[in-house]
């Protein structure tokens, strides 16, 4: 089930798609295109804060983010969360859903976000009749472990002043490569307790450890969210090499 009032009437023409141009992602053959234009029933349209899917919930839909931030979290009884992983354009949302009968996480929007929208029942037509599209679905599914595994070792390994560098360059270089900066210095949008459900620590301890990257001139805090202002630097402080430049694929 749709959030209220979010169905958005008007509908980006697959071909007319402002993701396939971005040096990022891989290109369509036309019988691909043509069939994803088919999958694809509608788009949606929400306002930051909206919860998309809801964790033990039956979807019959899944998305692609075509413009936004969004994330995936788990709650715990006592209303603690944990951030898993952030979403941006490109990203494939509601495949645990689609294979596993409900959702195992939730999912909500950091921004407004505009998602695509595909009826989960024929994602076995993917399968049957689209042997490359199908590798695609795998490799995005493989790419989330992947990064899962990478904030599973920052949590686990990085001191607090590591993991929170770690965070913010990976957020920066992912934001650049989905355009989301659009050759702009824009803010991540999110708030400290965003950081702290991240990456585990107490709302005080995340505000202490933004402070010293701050003071190193890495970051800079606004209202609005976080500005990076040197992503190499906050590399270095992580001990991490970056995300590898490859060409991915979307549905």
């Amino acid at each position: 089930m749709y959030p209220p009032r979010t169905r958005n009437s008007r509908q980006t023409p697959c071909d007319q798609c402002p993701l396939r141009h971005l040096p990022t992602f891989r290109e369509f053959q036309p019988e691909e295109l043509a069939f994803v234009s088919h999958f694809k029933t509608g788009e949606l349209s929400v306002d930051a804060g909206t919860t998309v899917l809801v964790e033990g919930s039956h979807s019959a839909h899944l998305f692609t983010v075509l413009s936004g931030w969004g994330f995936r979290y788990k709650m715990m009884g006592d209303g603690r969360r944990q951030i898993l992983n952030y979403i941006m354009p490109g990203d494939l949302v509601g495949l645990q859903g689609s294979l596993m009968g409900e959702m195992k996480h939730s999912v909500e929007a950091l921004s407004a976000l505009t998602l695509c929208v595909f009826e989960r029942e024929r994602l076995g037509q993917v399968y049957r009749n689209h042997p490359d599209l199908a590798f695609d679905v795998t490799w995005i599914a493989s790419q989330e472990e992947r990064i899962l595994d990478e904030h599973l070792l920052s949590i686990g390994r990085r001191t607090a002043l590591e993991r929170a560098a770690y965070l913010l360059s990976f957020l920066s270089q992912r934001a650049n490569a989905s355009n989301l900066f659009k050759g702009e210095r824009v803010s991540i949008p999110l708030t400290q307790q965003h950081v702290a459900d991240t990456l585990g620590l107490s709302i005080v301890h995340t505000n202490k450890t933004l402070k010293k990257l701050a003071e190193r001139n890495l970051i800079r805090w606004e209202d609005r969210g976080c500005d990076v202002l040197d992503a190499e630097g906050l590399m270095r402080v992580a001990d991490w090499d970056g995300i590898e430049v490859v060409r991915r694929p979307f549905i």
